[in-house]
């Protein structure tokens, strides 16, 4: 292991961020809705870059294909960052193109989901292609969705990477234990960043984050099919539901699926605490995150212990979105008291 990586990620983080926000670079916006919930300081959308430069390192040698893949998702979200690509329904249509060559290219798609109709018709090749693509629009959309919280998004896979370790699951599938390791410790070092409010993910790093852990996550499986595709569920299910979620709940209130807004889970828990307990806008954004990962740290790892159990897993999938939902209607009548969900 080489312990100067330890030194130079946070060194390179720093430096780099000081230089982009002196300057006044085009990283250096204060973000959207979500993200000006602590003020109106500038913090540069800079997470994408340190992601970028770590799969670099990773896939550039070993695997050109996957690492032009994950460029180019890079290069999408940082045109939506630079409102070069400002369009909702565009961005999806391109996240669409360039998935479905993704997972056309590289076979990455599902074939197994131990759901009988379901895997009836990923029997057909092209079906497959399609299910695997949608699966991970689903997730890197999610990922960009739950992007509103101080440390929400890199803590949260933070402990799927880091479960995924400790099950030794990724050695097999172009990871090996070292550049888990590495991975985990650039994800820690930029969540004290953003803890912070030094830097954000942007729409960049969000798109690279989700996708990268979604093809981890598919490779792993198909690696080790023993393991239930549920185990792979529920280590997503936080991004997922919140994604599928806030579809519905907009077709709910007669708004477009693709418009953004700000009453997704985490944004009203941050109103929560702001204004029942009175908390600072630092406090109640920090603790907001601290408890949703504290709740999917607690149910993700109880599910690593049983990660060939179908059953237990679907039953604390649906335990997951029970509670979500219950506590997102108390939320939402708390702050929306007029608006009938």
């Amino acid at each position: 292991m080489h312990y100067l990586f330890f030194f130079l990620i946070p060194t390179l983080i720093y430096i780099l961020n000081s230089y982009i926000i002196k300057n006044g670079h085009f990283f250096n916006f204060s973000g959207e809705l979500h993200q000006k919930i602590l003020g109106t300081k500038k913090t540069p959308l800079s997470g994408g870059i340190y992601l970028v430069l770590f799969i670099s390192i990773i896939f550039i040698e070993k695997d050109i294909t996957t690492f032009i893949f994950f460029i180019l998702i890079f290069m999408l979200g940082l045109f939506s960052d630079l409102k070069i690509l400002s369009v909702p329904s565009k961005r999806l249509l391109y996240q669409f193109i360039l998935i479905l060559f993704f997972v056309y290219f590289l076979s990455l798609n599902v074939i197994s989901t131990r759901v009988i109709f379901i895997d009836q018709a990923l029997e057909n090749y092209y079906i497959s292609i399609l299910f695997s693509a949608f699966s991970l629009i689903i997730l890197i959309n999610g990922t960009n969705f739950i992007d509103g919280l101080n440390g929400l998004v890199l803590t949260y896979y933070l402990i799927v990477t880091a479960i995924l370790y400790k099950l030794d699951l990724l050695a097999g599938i172009n990871f090996s234990t070292n550049e888990t390791i590495y991975f985990c410790y650039l994800l820690f070092v930029m969540i004290i960043f953003n803890f912070f409010n030094k830097l954000y993910l942007g729409d960049s790093g969000a798109y690279l984050l989700g996708l990268l852990i979604g093809y981890l996550l598919i490779e792993l499986h198909k690696y080790n099919p023993n393991i239930s595709p549920f185990f792979i569920v529920l280590l997503l299910w936080y991004p997922c539901f919140e994604n599928l979620f806030s579809i519905i709940r907009k077709f709910k209130l007669g708004k477009s699926p693709v418009s953004p807004d700000n009453k997704h889970f985490h944004q009203l828990l941050f109103y929560f605490l702001k204004r029942k307990l009175k908390f600072t806008n630092l406090a109640s954004n920090n603790y907001s995150s601290l408890i949703i990962n504290f709740y999917n740290f607690s149910t993700l790892v109880f599910g690593s212990y049983n990660i060939y159990n179908t059953q237990l897993l679907v039953l604390i999938i649906i335990i997951n979105i029970l509670i979500y939902t219950i506590i997102y209607l108390k939320l939402f009548k708390f702050k929306y008291k007029n608006i009938n969900f």
